[in-house]
């Protein structure tokens, strides 16, 4: 039922990893380094920011950039994370971590509606983060094979495909103006960053202008 109830999501997380895996081609990874990290590190927006850092040489300055980067885009699984943890209420931990690996955004808003249906069984959230993972690695193929030829993604478009598809995640969450002012401040803080700074300044400044905003939001 977790597989099935994930359909309508698979064309976008498809065309994501299809980027990604255009991304990596150009960075110069084999197509088994590219099927490798995005079937064993599975964070989208992750792997992408990090692919578009990835140094000519490795440092230990490079190695710390990469790490933060990574790190803070990924913060917000400690709260994705979180919100299960009634869900797995009483279920053991050999069954619960392997099962979190396969959290994601598609999966957990599902999830989080099937539970407040008054769906119970964790088999839901794996199933759907089986069938995600499953596209997410093998529609990498195309896009790594299609990288060379493309040259410049931004002719395509392709450049797009990330914020299209966190744009569109957005729309389940919708909970009224009041409610969405975090997403507001980050957006906001996110857009002056990146023109006033440039590079990834634009995350840090986002993240922290949302949380904050969201968390002296008393609604």
């Amino acid at each position: 039922m977790g597989a099935m109830s994930v359909l309508p999501f698979l064309p976008g997380i498809a065309a994501f990893s299809m980027a990604y895996g255009t991304v990596a081609a150009r960075q110069g990874f084999s197509l088994a380094d590219t099927l490798v990290m995005t079937g064993t590190v599975y964070a989208g927006l992750a792997q992408m920011i990090a692919l578009e850092n990835w140094p000519r040489e490795f440092t230990a300055a490079s190695i710390l950039v990469l790490v933060a980067i990574v790190a803070l885009v990924n913060l917000r699984y400690l709260l994705i994370g979180a919100t299960m943890r009634s869900f797995f209420a009483g279920e053991p931990a050999h069954k619960v971590y392997p099962t979190l690996f396969l959290l994601s955004e598609p999966n957990w808003l599902l999830t989080l509606r099937y539970q407040a249906n008054g769906g119970r069984d964790p088999a839901y959230l794996l199933g759907g983060g089986v069938a995600i993972w499953i596209v997410w690695v093998v529609t990498a193929i195309p896009g790594y094979l299609a990288g060379a030829a493309v040259g410049d993604p931004q002719r395509f478009g392709l450049d797009l495909v990330v914020p299209a598809f966190f744009a569109a995640m957005l729309v389940p969450l919708w909970r009224g103006p009041r409610r969405s002012f975090g997403w507001i401040a980050g957006a906001a803080a996110a857009v002056a960053a990146q023109q006033l700074l440039g590079g990834f300044w634009y995350l840090i400044f986002g993240v922290v202008a949302g949380f904050l905003a969201g968390a002296f939001n008393d609604d």
